[in-house]
């Protein structure tokens, strides 16, 4: 109960400050616990994070594939897989995910969370495929970085609209599937 409550605290400070606002005494104050009992949960900060990702990245993770599912063809597959993740860019569980590149999670948790992100890109890889894609996997690789760019936009603040954002991702996307 105690755990939980304290990842729901640390989605909301990831989401209000960024990784910034993740510390001890913030997460203390938010669920009315002393900071040594945080301590009895957690080893430090990137503990947090890992276990953010690893409950949170499956979900997120399950939301791309059911927009995927319920697209009709290959390339309405793709433009779901963009979509839907540009769409959970604002959602808090998004925000740990992101949390990931602050570089503090040692070298273990990070090769979880890249296995955990393999498996999305593996989502889209049969749809490449049946486009006709030569090297199906690193054309969704390569497709992941336009979302990853896009995001990081997004994330930024920039100044256009996320929507615009969206669909420039998704035209850049679809065209470069075309080939």
């Amino acid at each position: 109960m105690q755990r939980a409550a304290l990842l729901e605290a640390a989605r909301s400070l990831l989401s209000e400050g960024g990784t910034e606002a993740l510390t001890f005494p913030a997460l203390a104050e938010r669920t009315g616990l002393a900071r040594s009992s945080v301590y009895e949960y957690f080893r430090s900060r990137a503990a947090v994070v890992e276990e953010l990702c690893a409950v949170d990245f499956p979900v997120w993770a399950a939301e791309v594939e059911a927009a995927m599912e319920g697209a009709d063809g290959p390339e309405a597959k793709i433009e779901a897989y963009v979509r839907r993740q540009l769409a959970l860019v604002g959602d808090r569980r998004h925000r740990a995910v992101v949390a990931i590149s602050a570089g503090e999670l040692d070298a273990g948790a990070r090769e979880k969370i890249r296995a955990a992100h393999g498996g999305l890109i593996a989502m889209v890889v049969e749809a490449l495929a049946a486009l006709g894609h030569e090297q199906p996997r690193l054309s969704a690789v390569l497709l992941q970085g336009v979302v990853d760019a896009a995001v990081r936009r997004i994330e930024l603040g920039a100044a256009e609209d996320p929507e615009r954002i969206t669909e420039a991702a998704v035209a850049m996307a679809l065209r470069g599937v075309r080939g």
